[in-house]
């Protein structure tokens, strides 16, 4: 790619771009209206009289340009209009009451033939001149939406945009078409990538899943050996025969819960110390190594809030009933959580893994009382069964189930980054502040228009 860099007057424009509505663009490219590139469906032939008999599947359109999908099937006698219109493959479809947060999107092929109300009008998109997969992107940046917020004021601020306004509102950068299918297939890659990394990372934890409920039903033993494992019944199922059942009571040496100093005295806050809600324990990390606030020593002292030492497992019991991690530092607490100090029987990261478990959670939520606030009783907390493995075989599962984290960690890092190529790429590629190689989009020449 090369780099155009940004200018703003007509007086220092780099070599072959020019000044337009939409900011310094290349001289071959030009900036259309939505008009320009897209025209009405006849209603008229996509009219269907609905019926009572038959169901019908419905489709809606989904804010932030994220698109076309089915919201239902419904029978004809459910259905409160008696006239609806039919879309097909390629077909525009935007909500006359969200555009203005960009409701819009293409129909595929999967969802041709399913229908819409009239609130949500047809277009058709001049292929001969305009790629769809390009067209789509550049209406997914959100100023391609807001100004259309202009067309939106009222009393409730929802009222209605007519086709004529999106077409004369919205204006698009349109380079030729090569060029145009060209960025769109190199935003698409990103995107492509980004969505296959979702699915590792989706496999992944359901691969934890599965793995906890074999790690703490038969120990740390591979999945076709588990029939050779000698089992005993127990009172929270089937376990190994050396596991014992404890009382989570029987595994601490202490345990308080915190508070939370008062937010109209600011020299209780912005201290030294860090504190903590619940809503800092992730579901998914066994670790604690962020806080929310800091507070003060005189803080501490005029507070309920009490300090959880570094290695205690903090655990939800107000807010965030059942989240768990074990803290990495030492950390100020509040009222939502329960501080655990454990003995040397049970490793802190295993007691956190276990309460992400299943089974746990299902114990705890029986356990969880409370009408506006739910919570657990500590004293509930610390009756809780749980199985306690040697702790040779707890650091074995504790150790299997953190190279799965680990692999989600790198996974979610991709995408996180993934997510932020795509959005400079769009940003640069749509403004033309970086151009794709010309051999590259020569490439793009014959190319056909391929579905979003």
């Amino acid at each position: 790619m090369t780099y155009t860099p940004p200018t703003t007057t007509t007086t220092n424009l780099h070599d072959g771009y020019r000044l337009t509505e939409l900011g310094p663009l290349p001289e071959e490219w030009r900036v259309v209206r939505l008009g320009e590139i897209f025209s009405m469906a006849n209603r008229k032939l996509r009219e269907i009289i609905v019926q009572e008999e038959v169901t019908y599947r419905l489709l809606t359109v989904r804010l932030y340009a994220k698109g076309i999908v089915l919201r239902e099937a419904k029978k004809g006698a459910d259905i409160g209009t008696k006239k609806l219109y039919a879309v097909k493959e390629g077909d525009f479809v935007f909500s006359k009451i969200d555009a203005r947060n960009g409701a819009w999107g293409f129909v595929d092929q999967r969802l041709s033939g399913a229908l819409v109300s009239g609130d949500f009008p047809i277009l058709l998109l001049n292929r001969t001149i305009s790629d769809a997969n390009f067209v789509m992107l550049s209406l997914s940046r959100s100023s391609s939406w807001e100004m259309l917020r202009n067309f939106a004021v009222g009393t409730t601020n929802r009222r209605r945009i007519q086709p004529k306004e999106l077409l004369s509102a919205l204006s698009i950068p349109l380079p030729p078409l090569p060029e145009q299918r060209a960025i769109a297939h190199v935003l698409r890659a990103v995107q492509q990538a980004k969505e296959a990394t979702e699915q590792v990372i989706a496999a992944a934890r359901e691969l934890k899943k599965s793995l906890m409920r074999h790690l703490f039903t038969y120990g740390p033993v591979p999945a076709d050996q588990a029939d050779a494992v000698e089992m005993q019944e127990t009172e929270i199922g089937l376990l190994p025969a050396h596991w014992r059942v404890v009382r989570l009571g029987e595994v601490v040496t202490r345990s308080f819960s915190g508070g939370t100093p008062s937010t109209k005295i600011a020299e209780y806050w912005g201290g030294s110390i860090p504190w903590t809600t619940s809503a800092i324990i992730s579901d998914d990390e066994v670790f604690l190594i962020k806080f929310q606030r800091t507070i003060s020593g005189k803080g501490l002292q005029n507070s309920s809030s009490k300090i959880a030492p570094k290695g205690s497992v903090i655990v939800g019991t107000r807010v965030g009933v059942g989240k768990a991690a074990v803290a990495t530092f030492d950390i100020a607490i509040s009222q939502d959580l329960t501080a655990l100090v454990l003995t040397e029987d049970i490793s802190p990261l295993f007691l956190a893994y276990l309460f992400k478990s299943d089974s746990l959670k299902e114990e705890i939520a029986e356990r969880t009382r409370g009408t506006t606030i739910k919570g657990i009783p500590r004293k509930d907390l610390l009756n809780l069964s749980i199985p306690l493995p040697p702790l040779p075989e707890q650091r074995e599962i504790v150790r299997i189930l953190q190279v799965v984290d680990e692999k989600i960690r790198a996974e979610e890092a991709r995408k996180t980054a993934l997510e932020a190529l795509f959005k400079t790429l769009l940003h640069d590629l749509m403004t033309a502040k970086r151009r794709l190689p010309a051999e590259f989009i020569a490439r793009f020449a014959e190319a056909g228009d391929e579905s979003l």
